[in-house]
């Protein structure tokens, strides 16, 4: 800035933050489905008697679902992908030992230069492909896999730009193969729940909802050369939005059937604080020379989103990964009868709940809860927490992997389909772009090409 004098300077950056409002219209705008595209809302694949996996990346996350998804019957797991051989070797022992079949016999392995999962998608032809890598990767892994034949399960967000997301959609159309963004929090105990009694109409007509991943995670900065930190902290220096919104986004948006029948997402401002938190934490955490202490920190420490729906309705969605406080995902959702909430857990409904409490002014929380669990437990949740309990996250991810494999192994639509991906992932674009332009509203991209309107709300599943 200091070769610029302050007048260039105001009309340089007027004029950027005018082409970012800009920008989205040219890829929020409908495209026409190609022909021989076929709509993926409620699409059931072929049978699968047994599936073949292949995993690229197996760090913490890609590890847990590899070791989970070996141990459910009528699985193959053959193929394990990740840049460090030392991962790859110790997974190939972890599928060993949860194994009590002769299976998994053959996994080939691939490790080193980052195309090796291209050599692996080209030798093996699994049937599904878990993609568990930088965010950055994602959408370029998915839809090769879904161009070899395979479906592709992928990691959240499910990519970083709509370009990306759109590519994503058409590929999946095209070649007629799923693509699912691996939203885990659909599966908790609390999500199913409310769910269920959203569907049984417990709280009347929905109004609104509040959603968030907020979670303290400057420590991962510790991770410098490798792991999570490693990549994600580059992320939070350059990008300003809301970087991360699916875990709470995703089951609110099945509360409220967005994208699905009844309405959907229309557009989206936000507002993001200063960025204050990570660099102050590198300052008294790191030398100064440190890498960490010569990033110029833009994200905001806390950014606020709120989702205008066709109907009308809203959802505000929030992130914040570096603030010190508590865990929340928010998980409001509010109606005309009453209140689900979480963290903590708590329902409040006009008339009050029978036995507990009197009216809407008190909360039925903590052990008054277990009667409401008694009566509006998920049957999914009922049916499948103990074989998913020690999957990870209280059971959500072993839930979910078990969902996936029951759904391809009987033909049945997956419970979260491509163009929800999208949805929940474009918060991040489009938060950046409504933050650049100082809150100006930016539309979502009809990912489903009309076609919401005719696919139906996420039914409640036994």
């Amino acid at each position: 800035m200091k070769n610029l004098d302050r007048r260039h300077f105001l009309k340089k950056t007027s004029l950027s933050a005018a082409a970012i409002s800009i920008l989205p219209n040219t890829l929020s705008a409908q495209r026409e489905r190609p022909l021989g595209a076929t709509y993926m809302g409620d699409f059931a694949a072929t049978k699968l008697e047994v599936v073949r996996a292949a995993f690229i990346g197996v760090g913490a996350r890609g590890g847990n679902h590899l070791k989970f998804l070996a141990a459910l019957p009528n699985t193959e797991v053959v193929a394990i992908c990740d840049i460090y051989e030392d991962l790859v070797k110790q997974k190939v022992g972890w599928v060993r030992e949860v194994s009590d079949e002769n299976r998994h016999q053959n996994i080939a392995e691939y490790s080193g230069d980052e195309d090796q999962w291209r050599h692996m998608l080209k030798d093996v032809r699994p049937d599904i492909v878990f993609i568990a890598t930088n965010w950055h990767n994602h959408a370029p892994m998915a839809i090769e896999a879904m161009n070899m034949g395979a479906h592709a399960f992928v990691e959240v967000p499910i990519a970083v730009s709509l370009q990306e997301m759109w590519d994503i959609v058409d590929t999946s159309e095209r070649t007629k193969k799923h693509c699912m963004m691996l939203e885990n929090v659909n599966y908790s105990r609390d999500e199913l729940m409310f769910l269920n009694m959203c569907r049984q109409g417990v709280v009347g007509d929905i109004l609104h909802g509040e959603a968030a991943y907020i979670h303290e995670l400057r420590w991962q900065m510790k991770e410098e050369e490798r792991g999570t930190g490693s990549w994600r902290t580059h992320h939070y220096a350059k990008r300003n939005g809301n970087l991360y919104p699916t875990h709470g986004l995703g089951p609110v948006a099945q509360y409220m059937s967005l994208g699905r029948g009844e309405d959907s997402f229309k557009s989206l401002v936000s507002f993001s604080t200063p960025a204050v938190g990570r660099e102050k934490y590198a300052e008294a955490n790191y030398p100064k020379a440190h890498k960490w202490n010569q990033l110029e920190y833009k994200g905001g420490d806390l950014n606020t989103s709120i989702i205008k729906t066709k109907l009308g309705k809203t959802v505000m969605v929030q992130w914040d990964e570096t603030s010190p406080r508590p865990y929340s995902r928010l998980n409001l959702v509010q109606g005309t009868k009453g209140t689900l909430a979480g963290f903590p857990t708590r329902v409040a409904l006009e008339g009050g709940v029978e036995g507990i409490t009197k009216d809407h002014h008190s909360w039925v929380q903590g052990e008054q809860l277990q009667a409401l669990y008694e009566k509006y437990d998920h049957p999914l949740y009922k049916r499948l927490n103990q074989a998913a309990k020690g999957s990870g996250h209280g059971g959500m991810d072993g839930i979910m992997v078990y969902r996936i494999v029951e759904c391809l192994q009987k033909g049945l639509p997956l419970d979260q389909n491509v163009y929800e991906g999208c949805f929940w992932s474009a918060v991040a674009p489009l938060s950046e772009r409504s933050v650049a332009s100082e809150g100006a509203p930016q539309p979502f991209p009809d990912f489903t090409r009309g076609n919401w309107k005719n696919t139906k709300p996420l039914s409640i599943i036994n």
